[in-house]
């Protein structure tokens, strides 16, 4: 189930909250009872498997931009 991250306005707690996607658009009440709160934008690192980093030259299109820049 999904966490979403809220802030309430009156008091400046910042909270999560964990519901279903069908309920994100919903309103939350803070922890303390208000009733003004803010849904906050999360954002979320995707890493790949760990291991060896590919190398630059080996085939393919290779370097930091696919190789067609010289750089």
């Amino acid at each position: 189930m999904p966490r979403y991250e809220y802030r309430c306005r009156s008091c400046g707690a910042t909270f999560e909250i964990s519901r279903p996607m069908r309920e994100a658009a919903a309103a939350a009440t803070c922890p303390e009872g208000h009733g003004d709160t803010v849904k906050l934008l999360s954002t979320v690192a995707v890493t790949g498997r760990g291991g060896a980093a590919p190398s630059a030259g080996g085939g393919g299109g290779g370097g930091c931009c696919g190789g067609g820049c010289g750089c």
